[in-house]
């Protein structure tokens, strides 16, 4: 489930043309769809007009009916967990994932198909931050005043760059973000509502290397490197590209 952007074809192009291509690991059913909102106005009418037939070539573009802004990620957040409750109640997990990120699939179906054991419930894993505060400087692009949030930490929440959930989180979380003050962090948000539903992260780690398996940190591309990662993010479109051949071909060696 990627949020995107109306205007960011070129990374849902590819997206599509890598971690995200349909038919990618032969025995796993794998969907990859694209959530955005409303265009701004003053751009609105030629960029409506390209989604729509970007919309009609592929068909993995849901557009819901809210202004497309960083402000509104939250707001977007939550329209995919209604739609995924709605609409994946056969899926077995599900991950919300940004545009700029490299995802391997390959090492993230064998972590929770293969070797994860019986299918888990009330589960989300990532890169957990538990150490989380509130920003109070008025010129922070995350900031957050004592009105909106007056609490002076944040519960453990899973960085939004990437993370994976089994997908009867998805209806709980939204049924919890009813109880839940709005805020414009959308993982921070999402932290909220799983503290009300009493359910904790869990930090996605192997110990012996010491290793962050959701690296919310840009690398420099090796493959054996990303082999062992289920995330790696800060990639452009073109960037994304130009490595994915290489790792394709290349990540069972290790």
């Amino acid at each position: 489930m990627v949020p995107v952007a109306p205007s960011d074809g070129l990374s849902r192009d590819a997206i599509r043309k890598t971690w995200g291509r349909p038919g990618l690991i032969s025995n796993v059913d794998i969907l990859t769809l694209f959530y955005v909102g409303l265009p701004a106005e003053g751009q609105s009418s030629h960029i409506q007009q390209d989604l729509e037939k970007e919309s009609k070539e592929h068909a993995d573009i849901i557009q819901m009916d809210f202004l497309d802004s960083y402000h509104n990620l939250t707001i977007k957040s939550m329209m995919i967990m209604d739609w995924l409750a709605t609409h994946c109640q056969g899926a077995s997990y599900a991950m919300k994932v940004d545009t700029d990120v490299f995802v391997n699939v390959f090492y993230l179906v064998n972590k929770l198909l293969v070797r994860g054991g019986p299918l888990r419930h009330k589960y989300i894993t990532g890169s957990v931050i538990s150490d989380g505060r509130p920003r109070r400087d008025r010129k922070s692009k995350w900031h957050l005043s004592e009105d909106i949030y007056p609490e002076d930490t944040f519960p453990p929440y899973v960085s939004g760059a990437g993370y994976v959930f089994s997908i009867d989180l998805a209806n709980r979380i939204s049924w919890a973000s009813r109880f839940v003050r709005p805020i414009p962090l959308e993982d921070v948000y999402v932290g909220l509502c799983l503290r009300v539903l009493g359910v904790r992260p869990v930090y996605s780690q192997t110990l012996l290397p010491p290793r962050n398996l959701f690296e919310i940190n840009r690398l420099d591309y090796e493959t054996c490197t990303y082999a062992t990662r289920v995330i790696v993010t800060g990639f452009k479109p073109h960037e994304l590209l130009d490595i994915w051949g290489d790792f394709q071909k290349s990540h069972l060696t290790c």
